[in-house]
């Protein structure tokens, strides 16, 4: 696909072409949403058109103002108005569950297509896209679809959003491993700090750092500042200059 992915290289201190990517994590809960809206805010503070998407999300309220999604809105506010909720979302579902079970508890089936409609859409009029996953990697959409296979028809490359907490060094390698096994491109990585109080968190993330195969594009603090994201946005912009890593199935 023409366009997919980030753009080719540009020279130092250049602007790269596109950055689009698709945002996963190594669970729920670790931070998808604030990397996302991080990330969209910091290049669009660089004068770049960027705006981040979530096609599929599940936990919305009914309120006065009618229905909301925390994860949405956040979304809609880094992207300065740019799209509408509806272009951001394209499915929403009340309970706060995996999204195959809610779907199927509103009769509704996720389709990749619809998806990829919108997707297409907000690519054709902004430079920079973000596309945010639903819980961790290996979630299913559907009886049919994983959220792998979002990916894939998106043709888009991953970025992995690892929650800093215990146990993350093995929710870490298992997701690189079944995004590449999916035949996916993995970008990058970023570590997310969850707790200011994490015991012997750098070892950590040294520790992935030593086993993932694929670069980390920086660390997040707890309750970052700005300029975290401004680094990771011009890490991600020099990421572009790299090889992706992919599996065995490319010849």
């Amino acid at each position: 696909m023409a366009g997919a992915g980030l753009g080719g290289a540009a020279p130092a201190g250049a602007a790269v072409g596109v950055v689009k990517l698709f945002i996963t994590g190594t669970d729920t809960a670790i931070g998808k949403t604030v990397i996302s809206a991080g990330l969209t805010r910091a290049l669009r503070a660089l004068g770049r058109d960027a705006v981040a998407l979530k096609p599929v999300a599940s936990g919305f309220e009914t309120g006065p103002a009618g229905r909301r999604n925390e994860d949405i809105e956040a979304l809609l506010a880094a992207s300065d108005g740019a799209l509408t909720a509806s272009e951001i979302n394209v499915y929403g579902f009340d309970p706060a569950i995996a999204p195959h079970r809610a779907a199927e508890l509103a009769g509704v089936e996720i389709e990749l297509e619809a998806i990829c409609r919108s997707y297409h859409a907000a690519a054709r009029k902004h430079q920079d896209v973000l596309v945010e996953g639903v819980g961790g990697f290996a979630v299913p959409l559907s009886s049919r679809w994983m959220l792998a296979d979002l990916v894939r028809a998106l043709e888009l490359p991953v970025l992995l959003v690892v929650g800093v907490r215990l146990g993350c060094i093995n929710h870490a390698l298992l997701s690189a491993q079944a995004i590449t096994a999916a035949g996916l491109s993995l970008q990058g990585w970023i570590a997310n700090h969850l707790s200011a109080d994490m015991e012997q968190a750098e070892a950590s993330v040294k520790a992935i750092a030593e086993r993932l195969p694929a670069p980390l594009l920086g660390p997040i603090s707890c309750h970052p500042p700005a300029r975290e994201f401004a680094s990771l946005a011009a890490a991600l912009l020099r990421a572009a200059d790299g090889p992706k890593l992919r599996t065995g199935r490319e010849p």
